[in-house]
């Protein structure tokens, strides 16, 4: 048996016997896996825990600032416990209990607001609505500082409080915290009874003719609901085990749960627009991601509808590495005679200082393009400002609001995230800051997940032994030899020749066995020549000026452009790396944005089908989604169709997400011209591309549309840096046009738009790649044998 195997038992064995009973303290894989050193587990309880504050974004700030509600108790209350993970992908804690079932401490879902009971709401819910609650996270034990910690040997770091764990909402990765503000009274006015959100949702209006109908009781400030929620790392990237997956997902064990393995299942951009109407902007535009994959851009917004998976976290310390110009902040122990803004020591500690400056040395390359390059602590770091850390105190002044047409206002477009102001104003992002090398050596733990296990196999002969049987007498030995020569190029970290190369060899690393090989070169390779979906690569949030500009390297920056591509793509962009085949079998389906393979889903209420014809219109009776099955024979015929459809381009039914209801948008009072525009409304139409929407840069064609009522030659000027001098003034001509059909006709105006449609993508498009599954042919003219080989070595992988 394998340690991989005994480890799995043991934990099963103690959450049996611990299933008679909930307990008072929170569990979980960081406590049941032994063999984990100190600093492992305690990075384990950050990643699964740790909010770092975002609870305030996501109640409060995301709804006020970026305008979107969250309806929490739609997506979390107990009554629907065992259906969260069929709609929405949801991975249920196994340590809550629906009040008022067997042994569940609660007896009424009265007791709770409605949601589950958790480990520590005996002491959390005495608080909802009155201040001094202290936090679990305050009770965190850290670990000793290494020796040669630069800002060592006392120990200095930040409050662990500030870490925030609150208590599991009965979803693993979303904490939930007493609002000190809930009004008990108010709530019961509103709602009826405690244990129900139905009057906090209603919408503010019943008659469809009313703007307010499409306005959630949420908006509503003066009523405050009785939890804040917020979201650790783990919320995105905690997943059923492929290798122990549960009889029954709604109900799985933490032996049935890996913390870093990404959620293919999860909904997460559906969830955070929860509490808006499926005719609103927001909706339509942000909650139409696949499961298991996110728009990480969606609130900095770039303006580039750009989803991509949840990563899976595997064999991290083979990855390779590059020799990088690095500017970044480092630990010193003193300021050098004369620093200015690039250093800085924290009051009250001693030797606690950070100096910013650039030196070469080896990052991974972190993102789908790599664009996460300054070190992997930093990458971590700022995935929890992505998701609402600090966001008040050194994020949102930074992001777009979309509604800001002002070029001179705040907020019009990004400006660049200051890490060094973020360390000196807010105490959350020190609080992990000073843990981050926790949670890394956490992370670098993670092992590829193998069939051969999967399928209760002694070892990976026996696996070899079946997939022959299935694909034919030596297939998986031929398809190493077809990988060898067609694939190891992108998807081996060892160096040529490959032929002799055993992709599956493991060595020694601090006692535990691990692949010798990553199965990616991890290098980034242009757009054009992968030919998949090219929208994320173009993303441009790491670009110099953008929100994440301190979080790329300098040699990031100056990676030349895509030569083939039309649309914006310098600063670093118009790229891919290669991805990792480790644990392959597992992962489907394949690319950036699960779009090659069949559509899965779970709740038919979530899924809309992309399937189009080859005039981009939808399909009367596309394919069915696949329903989610995240068993090992589920994960493995999901494997092969998805490898069919990669190998089979040409008999892929092209995919492009479409709007499925209209977005209204209500304005007014307004003034165009002598116009009063009140009570008013655009909209725009069911089956519109959502790439259409989310990639224009509505924002520049506002301004230009002005230029072209003011100052044409401006206009003109502008123009031909984009298309030359010649396509200027006729484009010129086309928008002074529309300028004045929009002043005639304001509620005209996507009439007026789609008219000339094409000049307009061409001007103002910051992707123009509509179809989702394309791309990536390589082995596309391989005979049907060693396709079949292939797909068999890969299971082995």
């Amino acid at each position: 048996m394998t340690r991989r195997s005994i480890v799995s038992v043991a934990i099963m064995l103690l959450v049996i016997a611990a299933r008679t009973s909930f307990a008072a303290t929170q569990s979980s894989v960081c406590d049941t896996t032994p063999g984990l050193s100190e600093s492992e587990r305690a990075g384990c309880r950050i990643w699964i825990y740790a909010t770092a504050g975002d609870q305030r974004f996501h109640t409060y700030t995301f709804q006020q600032r970026i305008g979107v509600l969250v309806d929490w108790f739609l997506v979390l209350h107990s009554a629907a416990r065992d259906q969260r993970f069929k709609t929405w992908g949801l991975i249920n804690d196994p340590d809550c209990c629906v009040p008022g079932t067997p042994n569940c401490p609660a007896k009424s879902l009265d007791e709770t607001y409605g949601f589950d009971w958790c480990p520590g709401d005996e002491d959390l819910l005495k608080f909802v609505g009155k201040p001094g609650y202290r936090d679990p996270a305050c009770d965190f034990k850290d670990v000793p500082l290494a020796k040669d910690d630069p800002h060592g040997p006392a120990d200095q770091r930040q409050n662990p409080c500030d870490l925030a764990f609150g208590t599991s909402t009965g979803a693993l990765g979303f904490r939930k915290f007493p609002n000190p503000r809930f009004n008990p009274a108010a709530w019961t006015k509103v709602n009826g009874h405690p244990g129900t959100w139905e009057g906090f949702d209603r919408k503010l209006s019943t008659d469809q003719s009313n703007p307010d109908s499409r306005i959630s009781r949420m908006a509503d400030g003066s009523i405050e609901p009785p939890f804040l929620v917020g979201m650790a790392c783990g919320a995105c990237h905690i997943a059923f085990d492929p290798v122990h997956p549960p009889s029954d997902p709604a109900h799985p064990r933490w032996a049935n749960i890996l913390p870093a393995v990404g959620n293919q299942y999860l909904h997460i951009s559906e969830i955070l627009a929860s509490g808006m109407t499926k005719h609103a902007l927001e909706w339509q535009v942000f909650a139409h991601a696949r499961p298991g994959t996110v728009d990480t851009s969606a609130e900095p917004n770039d303006q580039i509808d750009n989803a991509g998976t949840m990563n899976a976290l595997l064999d991290l310390p083979r990855r390779p590495t590059f020799q990088e110009q690095v500017t970044k902040w480092r630990k010193v122990q003193a300021c050098p005679a004369g620093a200015n803004d690039d250093c800085w020591c924290e009051p009250g500690r001693t030797g606690k200082c950070w100096l910013r400056s650039t030196q070469t040395e080896a990052v991974m390359h972190i993102l789908k393009d790599g664009a996460d390059s300054i070190g992997p602590l930093e990458a971590l770091q700022r995935v929890y400002i992505n998701i609402g850390s600090c966001s008040e105190q050194c994020w949102l002044n930074h992001l777009t609001d979309l509604r800001q047409l002002d070029p001179a206002q705040r907020n019009f477009g990004q400006t660049p995230f200051e890490i060094g102001q973020c360390r000196r104003d807010c105490p959350n992002f020190r609080a992990i800051e000073d843990r981050l090398a926790d949670i890394l050596n956490f992370l670098l733990l993670t092992r590829a997940n193998e069939l051969y296990e999967a399928r209760g196999l002694p070892d990976a002969g026996d696996l070899v032994e079946q997939l022959d049987g299935e694909f034919g007498a030596g297939a998986v030995s031929r398809g190493k030899h077809v990988f060898a020569a067609n694939c190891a190029r992108c998807h081996s970290s060892q160096p040529e020749p490959f032929d002799n190369r055993d992709f599956r060899e493991t060595v020694a690393l601090d006692g535990r066995n691990i692949r010798k090989d990553f199965l990616s070169t991890d290098q980034p390779l242009l757009v054009s020549e992968i030919g998949t979906n090219r929208c994320r690569a173009l993303h441009s949030n790491h670009m110099k000026g953008h929100v994440w500009d301190q979080y790329a390297s300098d040699t990031y920056h100056a990676r030349p452009p895509d030569p083939n591509l039309k649309e914006p793509d310098d600063g670093g962009r118009s790229y891919y790396r290669n991805v990792s085949l480790v644990s392959v079998w597992a992962h489907a389906p394949f690319m950036h944005n699960n779009g090659i393979g069949p559509e899965i889903c779970g709740s038919e209420e979530l899924y809309r089908s992309p399937y189009v014809d080859a005039q981009g219109q939808l399909l009367a009776n596309p394919p069915a989604c696949w329903p989610y099955d995240p068993s090992v024979a589920g994960r493995y015929k999901l494997y092969k169709a998805s490898m069919h459809e990669l190998l089979y381009p040409k008999q892929r039914i092209p995919k492009t997400m479409k709007l499925d209801a209209d977005i209204i948008v209500d304005f007014g009072p307004k003034i165009f011209g002598a116009q009063h525009a009140e009570g008013m409304a655009i909209r725009i139409p069911q089956g519109t591309n959502v790439g259409l929407m989310g990639n224009f840069q509505h924002k520049q064609f506002v301004i230009d549309l002005v230029l072209a009522l003011t100052n044409q030659d401006t206009l003109r000027t502008r123009l031909a840096t984009r298309v030359g001098p010649d396509k200027a003034r006729t484009y010129a001509d086309d928008i002074h046009a529309i300028a004045l059909e929009v002043v005639k006709a304001p509620t005209k105006m996507i009439d007026i738009v789609a008219a000339r449609l094409p000049m307009l993508l061409e001007l103002y498009s910051s992707c123009t790649d509509s179809v989702e599954n394309d791309g990536h042919r390589f082995g596309e003219d391989l005979p049907d044998a060693d396709k079949n080989a292939l797909i068999a070595f890969l299971a082995t992988l």
